[in-house]
């Protein structure tokens, strides 16, 4: 579980924007090599294939930064997507683009600023966060589509556990565990959540203490 403060709170984990830029470096470590390759294959065991996955993150990231500039208190109705004659290459220019746009706006908002989120309103810390998870969750799921190994820094990945998902054990691996509170992956003992799933994106000091019922199985 999150680590807990002497006044019973949880304790500040930080997810930085040179955070979010290493988790888009590391994707496109990853997907860089099989650029030449058909992005048509599913990614994973997704419904959706590789290029739909890689623009589906560069959309949420996009979306993100937009809604922490704004800052919106509801959806905006756009997408951040790209062009559909764009390369495999090009698509991931576009994710780093996504990526670069949110590390930028998160680190010129001000102090308490936040944004729209269907999970809540979520603080920049919390943006960042998710924009980590879409980018480390999706690149793994493409990468087990090309059958290659993506292994992101322990470091990167308990920092985005522990702020995304403040109820997640800590009796196993930070990257398995975030696969796992993910939906990807099963644990010792512990079933994965269901589908309907959602992280804790508004500030940590919010959370009650609760574990949401998908978590408990």
């Amino acid at each position: 579980m999150t680590p807990r403060r002497p006044d019973g709170g949880p304790s500040a984990v930080e997810v930085t924007a040179d955070d979010l830029l290493d988790a888009a470096a590391a994707a496109r470590r990853t997907l860089d090599p099989v650029t030449d390759r058909d992005w048509t294959i599913p990614a994973g065991d997704l419904a959706w294939d590789v290029r739909t996955t890689v623009t589906h993150a560069a959309d949420a990231v996009g979306w993100y930064a937009a809604h922490l500039a704004a800052p919106s208190t509801g959806r905006l109705r756009f997408d951040f997507r790209a062009h559909g004659d764009a390369s495999n290459s090009e698509v991931l220019d576009v994710l780093d683009a996504a990526a670069a746009t949110l590390s930028h706006v998160a680190r010129a908002a001000p102090r308490g600023a936040n944004g729209y989120h269907s999970a809540g309103i979520a603080d920049a810390c919390g943006f960042l966060a998710m924009g980590c998870d879409e980018i480390l969750i999706h690149c793994w799921d493409c990468a087990r589509g090309f059958g290659v190994e993506f292994d992101p820094s322990a470091q990167l990945a308990e920092r985005v556990l522990r702020r995304l998902f403040p109820w997640a054990p800590s009796d196993e691996s930070s990257w398995p565990t975030l696969l796992w509170a993910n939906g990807r992956v099963d644990l010792p003992h512990r079933e994965r959540p269901g589908p309907d799933w959602e992280w804790h994106c508004a500030p940590l000091e919010d959370w009650d203490g609760t574990v949401p019922p998908e978590f408990r199985r």
